[in-house]
């Protein structure tokens, strides 16, 4: 029988057969570039390659056939080689060796080196198990660089989308090639009150009315064009609501990676308000904020405008309006009433004009009007008297009736002047003619004029020099006692003992000290010579001394009078205030709490010109004053008018009952003397008294007054000769 091949195979050859074909079996794993390990069915090792040992090396020192994988993966937590397992090792070690047990699972592992490891396991027939490692570590960082990339797009897309979303901008793009709109943002669907929805994919002309379509389109074709590389307009469309809107839109045109035209990108601001603002901040800029009429600088423009387009027989003609009484209105009703008597002034002057003709607020009370083309010599004048009449209606404010009145000066041009300050001057020099001819009237620019207004210059400039130079002093009127029939007190009158001129009376440059600011240091040079003078009169005698609105509306007032007291020495009591209720009008509560202050330190109070206000009677109550002082209109028909002489019987009851002296100025009669005494007035004084004197001439009447002559029915002796003898005195 023949011997089968095998049968010649011995046992140390079968072996050595083994040996090789494992050997081949190793040779083959080891070639693999994924790591292999077999592990019997208790997880012991059976057989790795070398690129199992290379990803484990930190361990590989472990490896030995019939060692657990459990024994190498706990050396490996205790060494570090596993940074997931670092403060949770025993649950990381169960979770391993979890999955380990659950062949087919498929998971990651992070080494100490940071190399990623994709770890899988199969079963054997046997209960065993082959592992698969695989160094992941180059996908895994492609793919998180592929997934960091796509996850930044995302957010730069989402940023872009919360901007353009967000941004107040409106922004809107269309497709140059169809001209259609293939988007628009929040804002502009806010602005134009309508869904994205209706509008993407729609024209210009479907979204805009006409005209804003047409522009939006021929900037699109600018730009297609390269005849500009953006571009910039203003376009106005009507809301919903039929409102006029104003976008400011800025174009620019987007290609695409071939360059050829795309869209076209617009941003818009809606500039509605904006331009209402400028509007207004250019209309303040030339308009009077309280009455709404051009102001001095548009006025200004105008007229110059006016003067370069007349022709050279054209005739321009500028109007110079001056309120007559406005100043006594806001000084005694107060500003609130002044400033709705100058908007009503402005409402009437503009209802005299013609069409085209300017009327403007020069400032305060001062207004002025362009009648741009004169239609004959007499139409300014005519204008004027419209004005003057106008004007000299009754003004109802606050239920209050007021008569303002107005002064009108006219200029014409080129007659008068050439440029607009000519004009403006000139026609201000004919309204200060027209106000100091009685007022309520309108006077032409003549020649002499400008003569005038340069005396008046000069008399300011010397009134201010007058003052540092010693130039004033004070005349005093006497006062006379009806009872006692003797001189008891005299009222202290400013005179200027001009170098050139004379002796020049308080009413030729009051006002002007007033317009000029001079009256308050004017005033406290009064009150400081009224004291030291009155310390040089008998000591019965008082002495009185007029105080101004301005004065009261300082700060030095009670200062002055205290100082003015002190220096002189003169008990407070022999000084008498006198103020016209004008002081009490405005602001009279703080101008009360003043009087008391005042009274405070001993001077005596008097209301001058009582019964030609507003509310004298009421402020008697405001006030306790010593004196009331009887207007010289009621004294000089006292003899010949019953009502006037009922009102100083009136008055001097009234005075009496109160517990105040009553005083009645203007007397010139020996009749006017005998009746007011009959009356009960306390006092009398006028020029039947004796006429204003230097304090010397009043301290000799004084002492050659025979108050004890028992004379009752005309003024003491000694006073009569007195006036009578009194030298002719230079008065301006």
């Amino acid at each position: 029988m023949a011997k089968l091949p095998f049968q010649d195979l011995t046992l140390e050859s079968a072996r050595e057969q083994a040996r090789q074909a494992e050997d081949r079996l190793r040779m083959a794993i080891d070639a693999l570039p994924e790591g292999i390990v077999f592990l019997d069915k208790e997880g012991r090792y059976i057989m790795w390659n070398q690129r199992y040992a290379e990803i484990y090396s930190g361990s590989a020192d472990l490896f030995a056939v019939g060692v657990r994988l459990e024994d190498t993966l706990r050396v490996g937590v205790a060494r570090g080689h596993y940074p997931e397992a670092v403060g949770r090792e025993e649950q990381w070690l169960a979770e391993r060796l979890s999955l380990l047990a659950n062949p087919g699972l498929r998971h990651e592992q992070q080494l100490a080196d940071g190399r990623w490891i994709m770890i899988e396991e199969r079963r054997t027939p046997d209960g065993g198990s082959i592992g698969l490692r695989v160094d992941i570590t180059e996908l895994r960082a492609a793919l998180t660089l592929a997934d960091r990339a796509a996850a930044e797009l995302a957010e730069t897309r989402s940023f872009l989308d919360t901007v353009i979303e967000g941004m107040p901008a409106i922004l809107f793009v269309n497709d140059v090639r169809t001209g259609a709109f293939a988007m628009l943002n929040r804002a502009g669907e806010a602005a134009l009150e309508r869904p994205r929805a209706e509008v993407v994919g729609k024209g210009y002309a479907d979204v805009f009315d006409a005209d804003p379509a047409h522009a939006l389109q021929e900037q699109d074709n600018r730009l297609l064009s390269g005849a500009v590389g953006t571009a910039t307009l203003e376009v106005a469309y009507r809301d919903r609501a039929g409102a006029t809107k104003l976008l400011s839109i800025r174009k620019m045109l987007i290609r695409d990676a071939g360059g050829a035209p795309q869209y076209a990108v617009s941003v818009c601001d809606d500039i509605t308000e904006q331009r209402a603002n400028e509007a207004r901040i250019a209309h303040l800029a030339g308009h009077d904020a309280l009455t709404g009429l051009p102001n001095r600088v548009l006025f200004h423009d105008r007229l110059v405008r006016s003067l370069r387009g007349a022709g050279p027989e054209a005739q321009i003609a500028v109007l110079c309006i001056d309120l007559d009484r406005f100043k006594t209105i806001n000084d005694t009703l107060g500003h609130p009433v002044g400033d709705a008597l100058l908007t009503q002034v402005a409402q009437r002057l503009s209802t005299c004009l013609r069409e085209g003709d300017t009327v403007a607020r020069l400032g305060g009370d001062e207004f002025a009007i362009i009648q741009h083309r004169v239609d004959g010599p007499d139409a300014p004048g005519c204008l004027a008297a419209r004005i003057v009449e106008a004007l000299g209606d009754v003004f109802v404010v606050n239920d209050q009736h007021l008569v303002a009145g107005a002064s009108v000066g006219i200029a014409l041009a080129p007659t008068d002047g050439q440029t607009a300050e000519e004009l403006l001057k000139k026609a201000d020099m004919a309204m200060y003619r027209a106000k100091a001819e009685g007022r309520g009237a309108f006077r032409y620019f003549e020649p002499d004029m400008d003569v005038r207004l340069q005396e008046r210059r000069r008399l300011e400039l010397e009134l201010r020099r007058a003052l540092a130079a010693g130039e004033f002093t004070l005349h005093y009127q006497p006062l006379l006692h009806v009872a006692e029939n003797r001189i008891t007190g005299c009222e202290a009158l400013l005179r200027w003992n001009h170098p050139t001129r004379g002796l020049i009376t308080a009413d030729h440059f009051v006002p002007l000290a007033e317009e000029i600011g001079l009256i308050v240091p004017l005033g406290e040079w009064v009150i400081r010579q009224a004291c030291a003078d009155a310390l040089l009169m008998p000591g019965h005698m008082k002495v009185a001394v007029n105080l101004s609105p301005a004065q009261f509306k300082s700060d030095g007032l009670i200062g002055t009078v205290m100082q003015a007291l002190g220096s002189s020495g003169l008990d407070p009591r022999r000084l008498e205030l006198e103020i016209t209720e004008s002081v009490l009008l405005q602001d009279s509560e703080a101008n009360v709490k003043l009087l008391h202050d005042l009274r405070a330190l001993g001077v005596r109070i008097c209301m001058d010109d009582f019964g030609t206000g507003y509310s004298s009677l009421s402020y008697l109550r405001s006030f306790p004053f010593d004196k009331i002082k009887i207007d010289r209109s009621f004294v000089a028909d006292v003899n010949d008018d019953r009502d006037a002489n009922a009102i100083v019987r009136a008055v001097a009851s009234l005075g009496h009952s109160l517990g105040m002296a009553t005083t009645a100025e203007g007397v010139e009669t020996a009749g006017q003397l005998d009746m007011i005494r009959s009356q009960g007035c306390t006092e009398v004084q006028g020029y039947f008294i004796s006429r204003p004197v230097s304090c010397t001439d009043l301290l000799q009447l004084v002492a050659s007054d025979d108050g004890g002559s028992g004379q009752t029915d005309s003024a003491p002796e000694a006073v009569r000769r007195a006036v009578a003898a009194e030298p002719k005195q230079k008065v301006a």
